[in-house]
């Protein structure tokens, strides 16, 4: 069994945390990772501003007892402040911020008992994360679906452990953006992490809420077919910040706007009302399958519970394997 400062903190049996994907990490996905000795964490998203996204409540309710964290996107968080407060009454497991300023809900968590942890793509980001108040910080590389930024995971995490260790020695770290098996979190434990943050790997797992059309692309592609593009989220309305992009699966709707987001920004929402039929009748070649460069390590759906035990066992062998190289 791997020890990490993270398992003690929070009591795992293994230093593994599920994403709280947006309209993906469901109860049923939180609550398995928990249950197998990792971390998960519910996904509030857009906090009910996007439309369409699964009850949170009702989610929650399908977590059980199972301790779990509750994350959201943090710009979509301030225009729904009440879903900090309803999150913090639920007596989380953490509240996962990510993508915007984390000081206002950060502080109510604190002062809740509750620990944060602040997804960063930017050292700025880390910052701006340790004043806050912030007991894990997460190192999100340009690898991972959905959405991120520029840096990459292999030479961003070891920046910022070593940040940490100057400025805030008491603040975990966690490695996210193209980590799907236990190589890669033997990989981010050796980069100076105390865990890793997995997205696209249980975004392929039984329990997850992603659909099955998307999830069998996934499966069939490699990591060559991904692409971070900006002009999915002008098309279809989604005011995210300019500093942000979005990775997916290569489709015909990428084909066609994925270098053009300076065109797609002047056509801004010209393509909510199509994507959002395309959703509903599971088109996938306009919707986007939003996985991570770790498509190409994807090859199968299985249950989350099983890729806990999967991905810690495959580390413990890395990590075995390594006192080899030691003359």
């Amino acid at each position: 069994m791997i020890t990490t400062r993270l398992t003690r903190m929070f009591d795992l049996d293994h230093p593994i945390v599920c994403a709280p994907m947006a309209l993906v990490t469901g109860g049923a996905l939180a609550a398995a990772v928990s249950h197998a000795g990792g971390l998960g964490v519910l996904g509030g998203g857009y906090a009910g501003t996007l439309g369409g996204e699964p009850d949170l409540k009702e989610e929650k309710r399908k977590a059980g007892n199972a301790e779990i964290g509750i994350g959201f996107i943090t710009w979509a968080l301030e225009g729904a402040p009440h879903w900090c407060d309803w999150a913090l009454e639920q007596n989380p497991r953490c509240l996962f911020l990510s993508f915007g300023d984390p000081l206002p809900f950060a502080r109510k968590a604190v002062e809740n008992n509750t620990p944060v942890i602040c997804q960063t793509q930017s050292l700025d980001h880390v910052a701006r994360a340790v004043d806050a108040g912030a007991s894990v910080i997460v190192a999100q590389g340009t690898e991972a679906g959905g959405h991120g930024a520029d840096r990459s995971t292999m030479p961003f995490v070891p920046e910022v452990a070593d940040y940490l260790t100057n400025h805030a020695p008491e603040t975990l770290l966690l490695a996210a953006g193209g980590i799907a098996d236990g190589r890669g979190l033997a990989a981010a434990l050796m980069l100076g992490a105390d865990g890793v943050l997995i997205g696209s790997r249980f975004w392929a797992s039984a329990e997850a809420l992603a659909p099955d059309g998307a999830v069998r692309r996934a499966i069939a592609s490699s990591g060559d077919q991904t692409v971070r593009t900006k002009a999915i989220d002008s098309l279809r309305g989604v005011p995210w910040p300019e500093s942000y992009s979005f990775r997916m699966l290569k489709n015909g709707l990428t084909d066609q706007w994925a270098d053009r987001e300076t065109d797609a920004r002047a056509a801004i929402g010209s393509l909510a009302e199509n994507y959002n039929r395309a959703r509903e009748a599971g088109d996938f070649d306009i919707v986007a399958s939003v996985v991570g460069e770790v498509t190409g390590l994807v090859t199968d759906r299985p249950p989350a519970a099983e890729l806990v035990a999967r991905i810690a066992r495959e580390a413990e062998q890395c990590l075995g394997r390594a006192k080899g190289y030691l003359a």
